[in-house]
């Protein structure tokens, strides 16, 4: 046999291999393809397009309910702002409070009522919005301002001296208004 006939021989036996290379990879691709197709799942969960604005007119899983009106005032009797209140008066009331609530707006808060004036003690377990407490005597006088508050903690927030009532309005909203120690306020129930 020559060498001539040997060569072209030998040609057809590389292509025969390289053919069988492609078509392997191309098999392999083409499982590798499908494997991705069917295994792929979008996220299902859907990206949240809403703004602070849109919230507010969502459901809340507890909803404000208007109880009465508390006014600012200086320690010289200056208006400085009023508020919708929602009152917490019994065990019950004062042991939920503002916890679970994901929104309140900015001139409403919870005005918790005592019976007897004495130092208190709040804190924020369950409490999902940052809060400013106000700590108020007998006198209608604020007698100690937690700013800002931490959601979910369970730090204790007391007044520094006793306290008929405990106001809780959103946090900043004292340094909004430039409420102060010594300030007073009034309120009414409807």
């Amino acid at each position: 046999m020559s060498k001539k006939h040997r060569q072209h021989r030998e040609a057809p036996q590389k292509k025969k291999s390289s053919t069988s290379v492609a078509a392997i990879v191309g098999t392999v691709l083409l499982i590798l393809a499908l494997i991705a197709v069917f295994t792929y799942q979008p996220s299902r969960t859907p990206v949240s397009t809403t703004t602070p604005t849109t919230q507010m007119n969502q459901p809340s899983a507890y909803e404000f309910v208007k109880q009465g009106e508390l006014r600012f005032m200086t320690s010289r009797q200056n208006f400085i702002t009023a508020i919708d209140i929602e009152l917490a008066q019994d065990d019950a009331e004062r042991q939920l409070g503002l916890m679970y609530r994901d929104k309140m707006a900015e001139n409403q808060g919870m005005l918790f009522v005592f019976e007897d004036e004495t130092t208190r003690s709040f804190w924020m377990k369950n409490t999902v919005l940052p809060l400013d407490m106000l700590f108020i005597n007998a006198k209608n006088e604020i007698v100690t301002i937690h700013k800002s508050t931490t959601p979910y903690s369970e730090e204790s927030y007391a007044s520094t001296k006793p306290a008929k009532y405990v106001l809780e309005v959103n946090a900043g909203f004292t340094d909004k208004y430039k409420i102060a120690v010594g300030d007073r306020l009034s309120w009414r129930r409807y």
